[in-house]
């Protein structure tokens, strides 16, 4: 069962926890969101991924778009996936894809963003040994009509991207045919992107994900009852974010029952350490890769070293309940 939140209520909370830029005059179309009676939190205390290791080496790494159509909504997916080739650099058109079976992260971009906008983390995380997979969402990306309470919409945007990404490890001539660990499974999103792998967590549990990072996120519209088996968290939120609080962020890790840690940029503002900034964007990248090979590959060595490049440089503090 599910209670309809009214569009006036929503919009003002969103637009207090700073997910709108600036205010419009024009009222926002919706597509009938709700939010879940929020369901009693999950008591399963460990993580689902068996042990395992992750690649010690670095891949080269291709590029490509899937489209899709959810009822209407279209969906177009980038995909970023280890390739054979030499590693290092951008990434190539099509390539193809490396030997093995790689864990899948489904990526969600923030308030007017695009998937490409993330392109330096993203392929980072694919030379790691990841195939990401990052949809466009109608109505929040750029060019779109900006409507915030779409938000609300796209976790199952989101489930839907991830059961047709999943399904080319199955489908005939696919590139990514029998790459695939479809058993391994992340979300991660930025900001309006958090807030939408917030709502995969709780509200919209999809049970097939593992693990979890939220930049920037809150849980305005998606609430704090994480549902379901235990799925590890990592929370990673600059101190002076001009758009989404920083408390908003720590409120809704907090309410985190399964293993967890923040990371906290003390000089980061709400996307320069995703986005811009060389050395923050090191630290946020190797902190995420190596939380992602331990919680999708299993790799009990790359917990070790999650701290140990959380804290490098003394850019950022790490709040560890891993």
């Amino acid at each position: 069962m599910s209670r309809r939140v009214t569009p006036t209520l929503l919009a003002s909370a969103l637009l207090v926890a700073g997910l709108v830029g600036c205010s419009t005059d024009d009222a926002p179309k919706r597509e009938n969101p709700t939010v879940a009676v929020e369901p009693p939190p999950a008591a399963t205390p460990t993580p689902r991924v068996p042990a395992g290791s992750a690649p010690k080496s670095a891949f080269g790494v291709g590029v490509r778009q899937l489209k899709l159509n959810r009822d209407g909504r279209a969906l177009p997916v980038t995909l970023w996936y280890p390739a054979v080739g030499k590693a290092g650099g951008a990434a190539k058109r099509s390539a193809a894809a490396a030997d093995g079976r790689f864990p899948v992260v489904m990526f969600s971009h923030g308030l007017g963003g695009r998937p490409e906008d993330y392109a330096t983390l993203l392929t980072r995380w694919a030379a790691a040994g990841f195939v990401v997979a990052a949809p466009t969402f109608p109505h929040t990306s750029e060019g779109g009509d900006g409507n915030v309470l779409d938000v609300l919409n796209q976790p199952a945007d989101v489930s839907y991207a991830l059961t047709q990404v999943l399904a080319l490890d199955g489908k005939a001539g696919d590139g990514l045919r029998g790459r695939l660990a479809t058993d391994r499974v992340a979300a991660a999103g930025h900001s309006a992107g958090g807030v939408t792998t917030i709502g995969l967590f709780t509200a919209s549990r999809d049970e097939r994900l593992d693990a979890g990072v939220v930049f920037a996120g809150t849980a305005v519209g998606v609430g704090t009852a994480f549902a379901g088996a235990s799925a590890p968290q990592l929370f990673v939120h600059g101190e002076l974010d001009e758009v989404v609080d920083y408390a908003a962020g720590k409120a809704a890790y907090d309410k985190v029952p399964w293993p967890k840690a923040m990371l906290s940029l003390p000089k980061g503002d709400h996307g320069r350490s995703l986005l811009g900034d060389a050395a923050s964007l090191r630290v946020v990248s190797d902190t995420a890769v190596e939380f992602l090979r331990w919680s999708l590959y299993g790799d009990p060595e790359a917990k070790k070293r999650i701290a140990t490049d959380a804290t490098r440089n003394d850019i950022a503090t790490f709040d560890d309940h891993l």
